[in-house]
């Protein structure tokens, strides 16, 4: 290695090749506490210009350099910079900004299929992350970035923000204290309008500013089979999650936190379906997810048709869209606000942090144990975002009555269903008609995080990556 100059070397870690720490002459300067973090923003025609406003606003941090691989969203945030009389550099190739020695820590926000992948690369660089959520497209390479963040020694923040809320932390402790008696089941709820993405005949324009090769990175470079390149990517499956894996990765965090749990469940199974149209989306636009631990269970469901016909309005469960419930046996709790069995108010928690602030602070400190989402969590929360989806990618198309059948031993799960039979029949689906698919029923080793006698589900934790954008196997 001393006979590599560092652009040889980086290259090569780029290219998932070696993987290797860097020397220390290249881990640029120590950060001290009153020198200025300087940052880099890669992928922000969504949520990431939040990231850029949000840590724009932070003393002692400067956003220095943008990355996107879409030349005209590239120029327009350049400009904003220009207006400010700001500094800034732009990159088309994130593996040329992670060259760069003037910045310190990068914030990704591109689509799911790029996070773990720049992450490692980045730790690599010696450069610590803010990671988008998920963390992963799939569970290995989520776990490959827990490792690489460990072995080089970086600061990585998951970007599950309701981390940083301290009014649920203490909600939750106070819950684990057996305020509410034991915990039965921690549900988690996505119900968000997703309407149909529409259906092409033929292969789609690419966008001129666009550079495809690097927009598609570790997923295949396949002919564009929807009719919107940007956000439509999260609901086919080489790029996206469907929303399990977009809005409901929060919602399943704060689940699997409520529920203290430090590992993946045993036991996955799932029902679901893309139903109530037909459209180039792949991923099911209705959907629940139960994760049995053993002791409690964990829930989660999708819904993306309203709550009637032709309104935006959203059902809701225990006053709840999007969020969560925590089900005890002498109450519950519904986001921060405990409740006994009757419905009647017991206790509210309040608080919050900054968690763009939570990262940078510790960044400064040097201290893992200060980030509020250190990327553990991230990946574990991913990874059973990630498992129920395998389940239903496994599943058939089942009757109603098959279902209730299968999972009759649940009373939590056969609740959930017919509950979910009752919201879509309210939106014209019949299931007896448009069956929903009954999804595998897996069992793994948590710890190990690989499944029980399923070799076709186990492949399935990770994928066959393009070349060059390879997830390396030593990090």
């Amino acid at each position: 290695m001393k006979n590599l100059n560092r652009r040889s070397f980086l290259k090569s870690s780029f290219l998932g090749a070696a993987g290797a720490s860097l020397p220390g002459s290249l881990s640029r300067r120590v950060l001290g506490a009153n020198g200025d973090i300087r940052l880099a923003v890669v992928g922000f025609n969504g949520r990431g210009q939040s990231h850029i406003d949000g840590f724009r606003k932070l003393p002692g941090v400067r956003v220095v350099a943008l990355c996107d691989v879409d030349r005209e969203v590239l120029e327009r945030g350049a400009e904003k910079f220009r207006k400010r009389d700001e500094q800034i550099q732009t990159f088309v190739d994130v593996r040329k900004l992670l060259e760069s020695r003037d910045i310190d820590a990068v914030s990704i926000a591109t689509p799911n299929h790029w996070h773990s992948l720049i992450g490692i690369w980045a730790c690599q660089a010696g450069k610590d992350v803010y990671v988008e959520k998920p963390v992963s497209h799939n569970v290995w390479e989520g776990r490959q970035l827990v490792r690489a963040a460990r072995q080089h020694n970086r600061i990585v923040q998951a970007g599950t923000q309701s981390r940083s809320n301290a009014g649920l932390r203490e909600a939750f402790e106070w819950v684990r204290a057996g305020h509410l008696g034991k915990i039965k089941v921690a549900r988690g709820l996505c119900y968000k309008p997703r309407p149909s993405i529409g259906k092409v005949d033929g292969p789609q324009e690419i966008p001129s500013s666009v550079d495809y090769d690097l927009w598609c990175g570790p997923a295949p470079k396949t002919p564009l089979m929807r009719k919107r390149l940007h956000y439509d990517w999260h609901w086919v499956w080489p790029t996206g999650n469907g929303d399990l894996g977009n809005q409901g990765i929060h919602e399943m965090d704060i689940a699997r936190w409520a529920l203290g749990k430090k590992e993946l469940s045993p036991r996955i199974m799932s029902v679901g379906g893309r139903l109530g149209y037909v459209d180039d989306g792949e991923t099911p636009n209705t959907l629940f997810v139960v994760h049995d631990y053993g002791d409690a269970l964990l829930i989660f469901e999708v819904r993306g048709l309203p709550a009637k016909p032709g309104q935006k309005e959203m059902d809701k469960y225990r006053g709840q869209s999007i969020g969560n419930v925590i089900e005890c046996e002498d109450g519950y709790l519904a986001h921060t606000t405990a409740y006994d069995k009757d419905g009647k108010v017991i206790k509210t928690f309040k608080g919050g942090e900054d968690h763009f602030a939570n990262f940078i602070r510790a960044v400064r400190s040097r201290n893992r144990s200060d980030l509020n989402a250190d990327i553990l969590e991230g990946h574990l929360s991913s990874a059973l975002c990630h498992t129920g989806n395998i389940s239903y990618r496994l599943g058939q198309k089942s009757d109603p009555n098959e279902i209730r059948e299968k999972i009759q031993g649940n009373k939590a799960a056969l609740e959930t269903f017919e509950r979910m039979s009752e919201h879509l029949a309210v939106n014209g689906v019949d299931l007896t008609k448009t069956k929903a698919t009954l999804g595998h029923f897996l069992q793994m080793d948590g710890t190990a995080e690989r499944f029980l006698d399923n070799h076709e589900a186990n492949q399935m934790l990770s994928r066959q990556y393009r070349k060059p954008f390879i997830v390396p196997e030593s990090v």
